[in-house]
């Protein structure tokens, strides 16, 4: 899904979100068509940090769903790129976010960004107030600290979590939408290896 609940940028133009109960329900929808497909267990890769319901989507699935990253996972990520600015502080557009995108899509990145940095550390009413009072670019952290080799290095540690993550999800088995035909379907580690 390209849209889910960003309304803490709403002060920026052309910010499209959905309400928390869109987003849960649409989840709940896929899962469950993913399932009567055979499809038992979903994996929800959230890039956003906004989307609080998706935790509460996974808990109301009982085993049978799994969110990635989570915040350890990214902390890792961080440590494996050698990110220098901590996850309070770089929380939007900042080393971590620009660094990824400098890998993956380096012709998103306007330029500019290496004069961009603005910290903002006290946002005790971000949820209220949205970003706008802390930040007039969008930018809360140091993109001038990022570059590619951060972001490969951080993919590449997500990645490699990315298998953990599954492997916990196949163990789960008592959910409500347990696998029928998990037998017929087993998951693979991406190198060859059945995760059970």
């Amino acid at each position: 899904m390209t849209i889910s609940c960003s309304h803490e940028h709403a002060a920026w133009p052309g910010t499209v979100s959905i309400s928390a109960a869109t987003l849960h329900a649409v989840v709940r929808d896929v899962a469950d068509s993913l399932r009567r497909s055979g499809v038992p267990k979903l994996v929800l890769v959230n890039g956003h940090g906004g989307n609080y319901v998706l935790g509460n989507v996974v808990q109301e699935a009982h085993g049978d769903m799994a969110l990635f990253p989570g915040p350890d996972e990214w902390a890792e990520a961080r440590i494996a790129a050698g990110v220098q600015t901590s996850n309070d502080r770089d929380m939007h557009a900042g080393e971590l976010e620009t660094s990824i995108l400098l890998h993956a899509h380096p012709e998103l990145v306007r330029s500019g960004y290496e004069t961009a940095d603005h910290l903002a550390d006290d946002r005790r009413h971000l949820l209220t107030a949205g970003m706008a009072p802390y930040t007039a670019s969008g930018v809360i952290g140091r993109p001038s600290l990022a570059d590619a080799g951060k972001g490969r290095d951080a993919l590449r540690s997500l990645v490699a979590a990315f298998g953990d993550c599954l492997a916990a999800l196949q163990q789960q088995g008592h959910g409500t939408g347990q696998a029928r035909h998990e037998r017929e379907h087993p998951v693979n580690d991406g190198d060859g290896q059945t995760l059970r």
